[in-house]
């Protein structure tokens, strides 16, 4: 049990920072077959590599820094007011907190597992991790920048979707077929003792602990994804999936096994859903690829199913796969 806040009766292993087994061992091995990957032999994978790092760096660390500062500052009643429970209403506030956040799909990996350790629900940390890499301000500008007005479509599916998923979500929740949410004793009122009498050095010290504590939850399955989508980048042709990722059903699910692999940040598809769409010529293969590597990334649902439950993890899937196979091929129907 979480002991409570108190700034004079910290025991020594509350001052200390550590990390974890598992992303020692995979930072290691990280490590190791970047420094390999500047061979010659491996040109190809170095250049991928790196294009994937400059692209997802500073959102991880945004994430894990936002994270961080969530641990420290938030009280868990507060998460629990606004998120908690299993009223429909939190669905909705989980929608507008993921269309405020500025992160990738990543970064909000982290920021999403600190919200269900604060105490969220899981219908609603679902919902928020939904609509977070998509329907999301900086998202949406850049999609209006290479879609135009029809980029709305694309951010509104992406809400009604994330908000289908965590109203589903909550049925299975409340007939017990997925895990149950945590619950937070209070009474909702909104403490900010740590604001009132801020301090910099514990400040400072207790955002770094939060965030390595977050790391430790999920960097490693980070590192994991990077690897593998950047082999794919390196050593799968791009004329490939542009000549099987057509319009017809089947292209639907060519585009969706494709987004499954290789998704690695929002920003990072976008141009490659731009490039599909200029290829193929239809909206619903690029909605497609953008949203399956969200509801597909298997960093995603590994990091739902050891920090939440296997249950919501195989869950997800199930729910979202044909609802954005329905929209894609609604958008390829009518646009």
């Amino acid at each position: 049990m979480k002991k409570e806040a108190c700034s004079h009766c910290e025991s020594t292993e509350d001052k200390k920072i550590k990390i974890g087994k598992k992303l020692k061992i995979f930072g290691v091995l990280f490590i190791i077959i970047f420094l390999i990957s500047f061979h010659p032999f491996f040109n190809a994978f170095n250049k991928s590599l790196l294009s994937y790092l400059k692209i997802i760096w500073w959102a991880v660390l945004l994430g894990l820094l936002i994270g961080g500062v969530i641990d420290y500052f938030v009280p868990e009643e507060f998460i629990f007011k606004f998120l908690g429970g299993r009223k429909k209403r939190n669905l909705f506030y989980a929608v507008l907190a993921g269309f405020l956040m500025s992160a990738c799909s990543h970064g909000i990996l982290a920021i999403s597992m600190q919200l269900y350790k604060k105490g969220a629900g899981i219908p609603a940390v679902i919902t928020f991790l939904l609509a977070a890499p998509w329907a999301n301000l900086p998202i949406t500008i850049l999609m209006f920048g290479f879609f135009g007005i029809k980029a709305l479509l694309f951010i509104g599916a992406a809400m009604a979707i994330a908000l289908i998923t965590g109203f589903i979500y909550m049925s299975l929740e409340k007939a017990k077929w997925i895990e149950q949410s945590l619950e937070i004793k209070g009474d909702g009122k909104i403490v900010w003792d740590k604001v009132k009498n801020f301090n910099f050095s514990d400040s400072i010290f207790g955002v770094t602990k939060g965030s390595v504590e977050l790391a430790n939850m999920v960097l490693w399955w980070l590192l994991i994804g990077i690897m593998v989508a950047a082999l794919i980048g390196a050593y799968v042709p791009a004329h490939w999936f542009m000549k099987f990722l057509g319009p017809s059903f089947v292209g639907l699910l060519l585009t969706l096994a494709f987004a499954t692999i290789i998704e690695v940040c929002s920003e990072g598809s976008a141009p490659i859903a731009f490039e599909i769409f200029n290829k193929v010529g239809t909206f619903g293969n690029p909605f497609v690829f953008l949203m399956a590597g969200v509801v597909t990334d298997y960093t995603e649902i590994g990091l739902i199913w050891s920090n939440i439950g296997k249950k919501s993890a195989i869950w997800l899937p199930i729910i979202t796969v044909p609802l954005v196979l329905l929209a894609g091929w609604l958008f390829n129907l009518f646009l």
